[in-house]
């Protein structure tokens, strides 16, 4: 067994950074390999046959290659869909999956008025209508299916300016007056949105509790990693690599370099990613093998 972790920490694009900022709060010595399909973004236009099949051709190479000994599903639209499909293709190896905090959004709304802020795929799961119905049904649920915000919050990483209306229009469906009582939860039900969090608050009508699921995700990676991997914090001695990866195998503009870089990432291109990895144009298509490489 090597003396670190290796953690794989997989999104569509560039909102896992989100939950990778809180596993490495816990796990600070583990190797890291952070991956962005950003070549098949956004999943939330791919049909689910094609997300499907998509995830398990680049996580089947990705496991190949680097190894890993817990991977983290930093993806609620992915998580709600592909998590059974891993699981039974690698079951040796223990996947952590993203959904909506709905359970602890019914804990704390006291004007029982809650919103689920996500993509359209996740506010279409059965995934997300069952964990409303077994955890929240004492609440008036509102899902909200932004269109835009995750590809909004991939503009600003990379330096693009976003005006606030825009900002503003996509969270406005989350605020709901009704017979004196107000929203008072915001379940922030994709990685991509606590990236525009500071944007959230100022533009907000008024204040809400926003849920971020990022730090129950990693305490969950950190039980894992140490009760079932058996990576004890007393074996991680030296710290491990963090890479960032990106699937079009391009290196990220200077703007988005410099993000990586303050969160201890280094962008590689190391692992043979040198093509599209889907072939046309339409989503139905972004589901084709990946190229080879190796992560040493």
């Amino acid at each position: 067994m090597n003396p670190i972790p290796k953690i794989l920490v997989f999104d569509s694009g560039l909102g896992g950074l989100t939950v990778f900022a809180e596993i490495a709060k816990l796990r600070p010595h583990a190797d890291y390999l952070y991956v962005a399909d950003d070549a098949a973004f956004p999943y939330g236009a791919m049909s689910e046959t094609a997300l499907v099949a998509r995830v398990l051709d680049v996580i089947r190479q990705l496991v190949a290659s680097y190894g890993p000994d817990a991977v983290v599903i930093a993806c609620n639209t992915a998580s709600t869909l592909v998590l059974p499909h891993l699981r039974a293709a690698f079951p040796n190896l223990p996947f952590i999956g993203t959904v909506p905090a709905i359970k602890p959004a019914g804990e704390m709304s006291r004007s029982r008025l809650i919103s689920v802020l996500a993509t359209p795929g996740t506010v279409a799961r059965d995934y997300t209508h069952d964990l409303v119905r077994s955890f929240a049904s004492h609440c008036a649920v509102t899902l909200v299916g932004s269109q835009r915000l995750a590809a909004l919050a991939e503009a600003a990483m990379r330096g693009e300016s976003i005006d606030d209306s825009a900002i503003a229009q996509e969270i406005a469906p989350c605020f709901i007056e009704s017979e004196g009582r107000r929203t008072d939860c915001v379940v922030l039900a994709c990685t991509h949105f606590p990236l525009l969090l500071d944007r959230f608050r100022t533009l907000a009508p008024w204040p809400v509790g926003w849920i971020d699921p990022a730090p129950a995700i990693a305490r969950r990676v950190d039980h894992i990693v140490s009760e079932e991997r058996g990576f004890g914090a007393d074996r991680e001695r030296a710290g491990g690599s963090r890479r960032a990866l990106f699937t079009k195998g391009m290196i990220p503009n200077p703007v988005l370099e410099q993000v990586l870089r303050a969160r201890g990432l280094t962008p590689v291109t190391e692992a043979g990613f040198s093509r599209d990895l889907y072939q046309g144009d339409s989503a139905e298509s972004r589901h084709s093998a990946v190229a080879g490489g190796k992560f040493q």
